[in-house]
């Protein structure tokens, strides 16, 4: 049976005037095996949609390929247990993805389960240089509820994290949902790169909280702006600092605090819209 990103199940809703029967569509999650030229490195519980999205973005954020050509073929086998995508890369990659093997077992909140060493937590990051976008104030005020509009796991199921990339008029063009804020991300980078997409001429919008592998997911797309309806945390900050990205948080009600690399969002009240 195929794996589906929701589930209707039944339960009891109590309330102050009582309690009654009801059933609920919630969403699902299973694990996912990343399979590179036949050896499993990560193992996730995801959302069990755009996997193939899933899987092109963890290689190109974690450094294992350069441009989705660096994965020769693509497989999906589904399992009773969960999904196995399989990649087969080009030869020259071999190295790349020995340096960065690890597995990944555990939560969907976190993204550095099973990291094989401190240092890897923590790997240099390249620089995202400023190449003269510029973002408008209201755009990035509005940019949780335009990404909202693009969510429609969330709508089902009222728990679903997302990635969305805003352009720089304030469009929402490419969204991706997953229970995972890492994987919804992951996703985002796997069909940007996909479409072929420059992740340099917008922002990346995610709803939840800033943490450091965002950051670097970020950093290794080489996308200059990152917008959340949540906070970063304090060392999420410090890593986008030393890598030119702006951090712009708490977007929404009309407002957000910049953080990091503010030349990028022009916050002038008097601008157009």
């Amino acid at each position: 049976m195929p794996h589906a990103p929701a589930a209707s199940m039944s339960g009891l809703s109590v309330h102050s005037d009582g309690q009654r029967d009801m059933w609920r569509s919630l969403p699902d999650e299973v694990p996912v095996a990343l399979v590179f030229d036949g050896t499993t490195l990560a193992v996730m519980m995801a959302s069990p949609t755009d996997i193939h999205d899933l899987a092109i973005g963890f290689a190109l954020s974690e450094g294992i390929i350069s441009t989705p050509a660096d994965a020769l073929d693509f497989e999906l086998a589904e399992h009773p247990a969960g999904l196995e995508a399989r990649l087969w890369l080009r030869t020259d990659q071999s190295d790349a993805l020995q340096a960065r093997r690890r597995f990944m077992a555990g939560p969907v909140g976190c993204g550095l389960c099973g990291i094989d060493s401190l240092e890897q937590a923590t790997r240099p990051l390249p620089y995202v240089p400023d190449t003269g976008l510029r973002l408008a104030r209201k755009a990035v005020a509005r940019a949780g509820d335009a990404l909202a509009a693009r969510q429609p796991l969330r709508d089902q199921t009222g728990a679903m994290h997302a990635a969305g990339f805003m352009a720089r008029d304030g469009r929402i063009i490419l969204a991706r949902e997953d229970v995972g804020r890492h994987n919804a991300l992951d996703k985002l980078i796997g069909a940007m790169a996909r479409a072929g997409l420059d992740a340099g001429q917008g922002a990346v919008i995610m709803t939840s909280r800033l943490s450091v592998e965002l950051v670097q997911k970020c950093a290794m797309a080489g996308c200059p702006v990152l917008v959340a309806v949540s906070a970063p945390t304090a060392a999420a900050v410090r890593l986008a600092e030393g890598a030119g990205i702006t951090v712009a948080a708490f977007a929404r009600g009309g407002g957000f605090d910049i953080f990091a690399h503010p030349a990028r969002i022009i916050t002038k009240v008097s601008d157009a819209a």
